[in-house]
This record gives C-alpha cells, structure tokens and sequence, in this order.
C-alpha cells in the first residue's frame, strides 16, 4: 500500500491519500479521541501522540497536529494509517453514529434560496476545498447571512477567513443577491 501526503494551506494540517477510499455519504470531523469513537481509524489516529485533530474525506485523511514536527509525526501517522488498512477494520464502526452535526435553520420562505445556497456550495466550493483537505457545510441563512462551518484542514487555518470572505462570500453575493454575508459557525 502506497500513501501520498500532500501539505495544506494550514501549516498544522497534513492531507493522507491512502488510494482506497476512506468513507462514502457525509465526510466526518474528529476534534477529539472522544469523537473519534465511532471511528476506528481516527481512535488509532489519536494515539499518535501530537494529534488533535482528524478529518475523513471520501479518499481522503487531514491530521492536525498541536505539537511536535511533522518529520516526527509523519512515520507514525502513516504506519497508523497503513497497519488500519491492513487489518481490514472498518474505517468507521457505525456509519450512523453522530453525523447529525446539528439543525439546519433557514425560514421556509427562503427556501430557494438554501437550495440554490446549497448547489454552489456543492459543485464549486466544497470540490476546492476537499482539494486543501477540508470541508465546509451549510448550517444557516437568515436575514441576508449565510452560516458555514469549515471541517478538516480548512478549520483553523490562517487563510479560512479569507477563503469565506472573499472566496466564497463573493461567490454567493454574485449568484444570490440575497445573500449579503458569509459567517463561520
């Protein structure tokens, strides 16, 4: 098994691209070892010590680290990865357990609006931000406010609210004249 590694935009955040896949359907956000429970993957992950953060793309891993360097990290976290793989555990133990990730809130009359939100988010933001590692996710719009939440190596890094901001605050204002602002969640 060949993994390749590629550096994020968040110098913490490092994505793996192990050339299986990694989960099908919502990708998954682990900021602890007690979220990562329902994965089994992300629990091995944790226990490379300097990890604090876990992200499951479609084909893809992010690890953030807290501390250590990644010439340090990088050995252990790819023999976490591929002795994973190997065993033939699954990558997630129960394909339910926590996706939730909360309510979505929007008044119905803008209903449209959510669902054209939704489509641009869907096939121009989130295939470039799954490129740097990451996620976003539509938790809200009200009053002219869009309310995202960026997952995996897109959370916490330097450029994130620039890449809200003007990326894809103006992205949505060009589309949706309604929308007059993008805030993280």
């Amino acid at each position: 098994m060949f993994i390749q590694t590629e550096a994020t935009p968040n110098p913490a955040t490092l994505k793996f691209i192990p050339g299986e896949p990694v989960v099908s359907g919502t990708p998954r956000d682990f900021r602890s070892t007690e979220d990562a429970e329902a994965s089994p993957l992300a629990t091995r992950l944790f226990s490379v010590d300097g990890v604090s953060g876990v992200f499951l793309g479609a084909d893809f891993i992010t690890v953030t680290k807290q501390g250590g360097e990644w010439q340090h990290l990088k050995p252990a976290i790819l023999g976490v990865i591929m002795e994973h793989y190997l065993s033939g555990a699954p990558v997630l133990s129960d394909a339910d357990a926590g996706l939730g990730g909360g309510e979505e809130f929007f008044a119905e009359a803008d209903e449209e609006i959510v669902s054209t939100i939704k489509e641009l988010l869907d096939t121009r933001v989130r295939p470039a931000v799954a490129q740097d590692g990451g996620d976003i996710t539509f938790h809200g719009f009200k009053e002219g406010i869009v309310y995202l939440q960026m997952k995996g190596a897109c959370a916490g890094c330097p450029s994130s609210t620039a890449t809200l901001k003007h990326g894809i605050e103006n992205l949505l204002r060009h589309f949706i004249p309604e929308v007059s602002e993008v805030r993280p969640v």
